[in-house]
């Protein structure tokens, strides 16, 4: 009999996981057109006059391309062709080659695929976070198609410790699945706004920063998944990548805060500054690690400086 009912009690969760990522999905309906890859499709959005200078926004982890089109999206359009897309398995975006699709490298060769079929050469890539491993990995790939590099509270360096037990857990095969199509939605509701409020430390969050940027979407059982498994194994992409940053040639922007309690300024872009000779270092004070959205208007002026670079 107990185990009748922890069936049912399985099978339960699993429908209201899947009715719950339908509804969410139904709330939140893509906002731009699909652009085929290899395997699959690439969501993304445009901005601006076509023949603008292109400016790729790449968003961090546990979220997508809203996060980057509210905070930098819409302040930079009315001067630069922008490009945001989806991470491979995030928002609408597919995952075609599945957990080798978590490599920053792997998501690099998806974008570059998009960004061809879009017609876009060269852009400056902006990278916030989790995107600096995928920005300075596309840079190293594509060294011809970019024209510089915009680093945000960027995952750059080997840190000391993990990247909490839960994403390890859920990165796992068999029982991490099992978790995400049961427990992590119903929880995840619950958790959601504390995890908002402690990304944007020291600083608040916009307000309705959850509904305008479809935080809900993570708690989809394949994104959950994707991400778990991106943040599993970004420690040790960054460990081999580290000793080739200073083949990155083009212009280097940096922006952090020395608030930063989600990804250490010291740790990761002071070290990338020393590495990169043409690099910049900007250190806002008391800012946290949401620098595009907290200190928006320095992080656009910091994108033109690269724009405006002779090439």
């Amino acid at each position: 009999m107990a185990v009748l009912i922890f069936v049912a009690i399985v099978v339960a969760l699993i429908g209201g996981t899947l009715i719950g990522a339908r509804l969410i999905e139904s709330n939140n309906p893509p906002s731009g057109r699909f652009v085929d890859v290899e395997g699959g499709r690439l969501h993304v959005v445009e901005l601006g006059p076509a023949a603008a200078p292109p400016v790729l926004l790449l968003h961090g982890a546990s979220g997508n391309l809203l996060d980057m089109k509210l905070a930098l999206g819409d302040a930079l359009s009315s001067r630069y062709r922008v490009i945001l897309v989806d991470r491979p398995g995030h928002g609408w975006s597919d995952r075609p080659g599945g957990a080798a699709d978590a490599s920053p490298a792997a998501q690099a060769a998806l974008i570059h695929q998009a960004l061809a079929k879009l017609g876009v050469r060269a852009p400056v890539v902006v990278g916030h976070s989790w995107s600096g491993a995928l920005a300075t990995a596309y840079a190293l790939a594509y060294p011809a198609d970019i024209s510089g590099l915009v680093l945000l509270a960027p995952v750059t360096h080997r840190w000391p410790g993990g990247i909490g037990a839960i994403n390890h857990i859920v990165a796992t095969p068999v029982i991490g699945p099992l978790l995400a199509y049961t427990l992590i939605m119903p929880t995840g509701y619950f958790l959601i706004d504390s995890g908002i409020r402690g990304v944007f430390a020291p600083q608040s969050p916009p307000p309705d920063y959850d509904a305008k940027t479809a935080v809900t979407m993570l708690l989809r059982p394949r994104e959950f998944i994707a991400n778990a498994r991106d943040l599993d194994g970004l420690k040790e992409f960054v460990t081999r990548q580290m000793p080739r940053y200073p083949e990155i040639k083009v212009p280097v922007a940096i922006v952090a805060g020395d608030a930063d309690p989600v990804v250490y300024t010291d740790i990761h872009s002071r070290a990338l500054e020393r590495q990169i000779p043409q690099a910049t270092l900007t250190v806002l004070p008391g800012v946290g690690h949401m620098v595009h959205s907290i200190a928006r208007d320095d992080v656009v002026a910091v994108i033109d400086g690269v724009v405006a670079v002779p090439r």
